[in-house]
């Protein structure tokens, strides 16, 4: 072999050594499986009362308690506080739960009023 190839392989023979060294190292344990909590599932939010259908009637007749029409009031007391039918209900599930509007056409103006688990969150005229 000639002279200037010697360094060469001396070299590769070093580093082939040096990369099985690595595999005769001693092995470590794995660490401990840590334990992780499941986020607890969120409960169904409940509501009371009857509701509106996508048709615009309440499941139920109207229990009598809210006297004006305020935040809070259930979708059948809108409706009995009213005293006519809405002109439109959409029915639907959101990220909160039962979502429902309720679309008035009054004279001049229309007048949404947004539910949310059959109580009435905002008014929009």
């Amino acid at each position: 072999m000639p002279v200037s190839k010697r360094p060469r392989l001396i070299v590769l023979a070093a580093l082939a050594a040096g990369g099985l060294s690595a595999c005769s190292s001693t092995e470590r344990a794995a660490p401990a499986p840590i334990p992780v909590a499941l986020p607890k599932p969120v409960p169904a939010p409940t509501f009371q009362g009857p509701v509106l259908t996508g048709e615009g009637t309440c499941t139920a007749p109207a229990p009598v308690g809210a006297a004006a029409i305020e935040i809070g009031i259930g979708e059948c007391d809108l409706v009995r506080l009213k005293g006519k039918p809405p002109t439109d209900v959409l029915v639907g599930e959101g990220r909160a739960g039962r979502e429902v509007q309720v679309l008035y056409n009054e004279p001049g103006a229309k007048e949404l009023y947004f539910f949310v688990n059959n109580r009435l969150d905002r008014i929009v005229k």
